[in-house]
C-alpha cells in the first residue's frame, strides 16, 4: 500500500525540479571517457550549453578544475548574475577508480557527491558533462552541458554532442545555449 507521504513526495519536489528536466523511470547509463586522463581535464572551461537548471540562472558561466595535495578535486564555478560576479567553490572526488571519468562533485560538506560523469572529452576544446539524480526509482532529474575551453564552440561540435547526448538515451531537446556575451567579470 501507498503511504500519503510517498504520494505527496514528488508534489513536494516540483519546486525544485522546475528548471530541472524531470522523466520517468531510472537514470540512464551512458558510457563514459575510456581511458579518462584528469590531469589533462583539469583548467578552465565554459559553458557552451545545458539542459536548464535551477541553479544556473545567469550568464558567463565558467567552471575551474585543479588538483588538490591530498588528490581531490578543487571546484570554482562563477556566473554574471544581475550584474554581479558570484563564485562557488566545491570539492571533486573520483567516485571510482576503476573509472575515473565519474567524478562527483559538491559544494557543501553537508550535502553528498552529485554525479559528475564525462561522456566525452579531447581535453583540449570540448567536454560533455551528465549528471543524474534518481527519485525513489519512480523518476529521474538529468542534467547535461556541453563545455568547451573557449567562450564558443562551432555549431557543429555542439550538434555532434547533440548527437552523443541521444546515443547515450540522454533526451536533450530542451537544452539551450548557454549566454557568454559581456564577459568582463569573470574569475
Amino acid at each position: 500500500m501507498t503511504t500519503p507521504l510517498a504520494l505527496l513526495f514528488p508534489l513536494l519536489l516540483l519546486p525544485v525540479i522546475k528548471a530541472q528536466v524531470p522523466h520517468w523511470g531510472p537514470c540512464p547509463e551512458p558510457t563514459v571517457q575510456p581511458s579518462f586522463n584528469l590531469k589533462k581535464f583539469m583548467g578552465r572551461w565554459f559553458e557552451i550549453a545545458k539542459l536548464p537548471a535551477q541553479f544556473e540562472k545567469g550568464s558567463c558561466i565558467e567552471t575551474n578544475f585543479s588538483m588538490k595535495a591530498d588528490q581531490t578535486i578543487r571546484v570554482v564555478s562563477s556566473e554574471i548574475l544581475k550584474g554581479e560576479l558570484r563564485t562557488i567553490e566545491g570539492t571533486g572526488v573520483i567516485e571510482d577508480l576503476k573509472n575515473p571519468a565519474k567524478l562527483g562533485i559538491s559544494y557543501s560538506y553537508v550535502l553528498p557527491y552529485s554525479p559528475y560523469w564525462i561522456l566525452s572529452t579531447d581535453y583540449e576544446n570540448s567536454a560533455l558533462i551528465y549528471s543524474c539524480t534518481d527519485i525513489l526509482h519512480v523518476f529521474h532529474l538529468d542534467f547535461a552541458w556541453v563545455l568547451g575551453r573557449t567562450r564558443n564552440l562551432p555549431s557543429a561540435t555542439v550538434d555532434k554532442a547533440r548527437e552523443i547526448f541521444t546515443s547515450s538515451n540522454i533526451d536533450v531537446s530542451r537544452m539551450v545555449a548557454s549566454r557568454q556575451q559581456g564577459c568582463d567579470k569573470t574569475i
